[in-house]
């Protein structure tokens, strides 16, 4: 098989649909992906739907082929050591605020030509996730059954 991305490292920092689905692809593509989480898992780690044990198959499918840390990211010593990590990946893939330390001008201090790609949901930069761009365009009003005039937040990613 043809991995045309064996020997990328790119170091993702996510949650819910977009991010992950990309750094997902770039693991498939062959790259090396580094994903950070808070202690206790991310904000989507028991995300329906859940299997019988309680694990997220939603979370596990979209972090298929993934290296993990997890870590308290408030802790200074540990966001330094986070930076570290994307300076030295030169790669970064978020969906989260693009502020403080994670932000492009505080991590190019560390790597002047870091890489870094932040998905954002709205045209002011603040996220938004499947749940929340289904009401904004619509999506209740057109799906559920004709004859029922209830809306119905389908459980499409958007």
């Amino acid at each position: 098989m043809i991995l045309p991305l064996q020997g990328l490292s790119v170091v993702e920092g996510s949650a819910f649909v977009a991010a992950p689905s990309g750094g997902m692809t770039l693991a498939q593509m062959g790259a090396e992906v580094i994903r950070f989480d808070q202690l206790g898992g991310g904000i989507d780690y028991k995300r329906w739907p859940l299997s019988e044990d309680g694990a997220s198959l939603y979370w596990n499918g979209l972090n298929r082929g993934k290296k993990s840390v997890v870590a308290d990211l408030r802790s200074p010593e540990i966001q330094s050591l986070l930076s570290e990590l994307i300076a030295n990946s030169g790669n970064f893939l978020t969906n989260f605020p693009a502020k403080g330390w994670l932000s492009y001008e505080k991590i190019s201090e560390q790597k002047p030509d870091v890489v870094m790609v932040a998905i954002t949901g709205s045209h002011d930069g603040t996220t938004a996730v499947d749940y929340t761009i289904n009401c904004a365009v619509g999506i209740p009003s057109i799906t559920g059954h004709p004859d029922d005039p209830r809306l119905v937040n389908h459980s499409l990613p958007a």
